[in-house]
């Protein structure tokens, strides 16, 4: 997880990684592929955008709906 710093800028980091993710997951229901085709032209890449959604997981934002296969948000 990469925090923003004097090294590392905000858009960088993986907080903004989040603002993106939750900001689509908010709207509707939505695959993991999905919702990296929408991200990918502002996320550094699938690890930075797979931790991000570990993340969210751990702190029990998101949740993955197993039936479906798709990421919900956690209110």
């Amino acid at each position: 997880m990469r925090l923003p710093s004097k090294v590392t800028p905000f858009m960088d980091s993986t907080l903004y990684i989040f603002t993106l993710l939750l900001n689509e997951i908010k709207k509707e229901d939505i695959a993991p592929m999905t919702l990296f085709g929408k991200v990918k032209n502002r996320v550094n890449g699938i690890s930075n955008f797979l931790v991000a959604l570990d993340c969210l997981f751990a702190l029990n934002k998101i949740e993955l709906k197993e039936k479906t296969g798709v990421i919900s948000y956690v209110s």
